[in-house]
């Protein structure tokens, strides 16, 4: 499942900034709730938002399973790792922050969270969709509760809100498909065009569910 979700993110790599505009504003609005400073991951960087959105100071490295998506981010920014969020390739505290964007969904929190926790020091900020997101198409995304139960140990600060997606009808389907997340790792085969119509039309106002997360970490 690994290499599906690499190989789809990879192909929407050239159009992914253009479409992935609620990704966009969540990174901006992550980074204004964690204001990470010195050495900074990057956690599932894909193009790079959370990386452009840090203060200019900061010293980024960014690392994504997803080779696409790391060619961007490398004609943006100079650091850029190949690597899984469940397996990070750093020594323990090796940053001061670590940051995600839309990414940890896609990957077993028991794994990716404590990954991230092990290889900060001073903090981690998580933006991620929730259950209440886009509940007519059936995507297992994680409750608050699952997330916050892996990190009962911490200090946490969290607020959930929902961001509207600024697409309906077959623009939202292109939505799903140039920003890589038209997989979902339950369903056993592809939509027919009628069962995608129906789906349209059942959404409404499409919106995510998404739930801000800072840890803090002692220094």
């Amino acid at each position: 499942m690994k290499g599906a979700f690499s190989l789809r993110f990879s192909r929407s790599a050239e159009t992914y900034e253009r479409w992935a505009l609620p990704q966009r504003e969540c990174a901006r609005m992550l980074v204004d709730m964690v204001k990470p400073r010195g050495l900074v991951l990057d956690l599932g960087c894909g193009t790079g938002f959370v990386s452009s959105f840090l203060p200019r100071d900061c010293r980024i490295v960014g690392v994504d399973i997803s080779r696409g998506m790391l060619v961007k981010y490398g004609g943006s920014f100079p650091k850029a790792v190949l690597g899984d969020a469940e397996n990070l390739p750093f020594r323990n505290g090796s940053f001061n922050f670590v940051m995600s964007n839309f990414s940890l969904h896609w990957t077993d929190l028991s794994k990716s969270l404590k990954e991230a926790v092990r290889v900060a020091r001073l903090g981690v900020g998580v933006s991620i969709p929730v259950a209440g997101s886009l509940r007519e198409l059936g995507f297992p995304f994680p409750t608050e509760e699952d997330v916050l139960n892996h990190l009962r140990d911490f200090e946490t600060e969290t607020y959930t809100t929902d961001v509207p997606i600024p697409f309906t009808g077959w623009d939202l389907v292109r939505f799903f498909h140039y920003t890589g997340s038209s997989i979902n790792p339950i369903r056993d085969r592809p939509l027919t065009r009628r069962e995608v119509e129906n789906l349209i039309n059942s959404l409404g106002k499409p919106r995510f569910r998404v739930l801000f997360l800072y840890v803090k970490l002692r220094s």
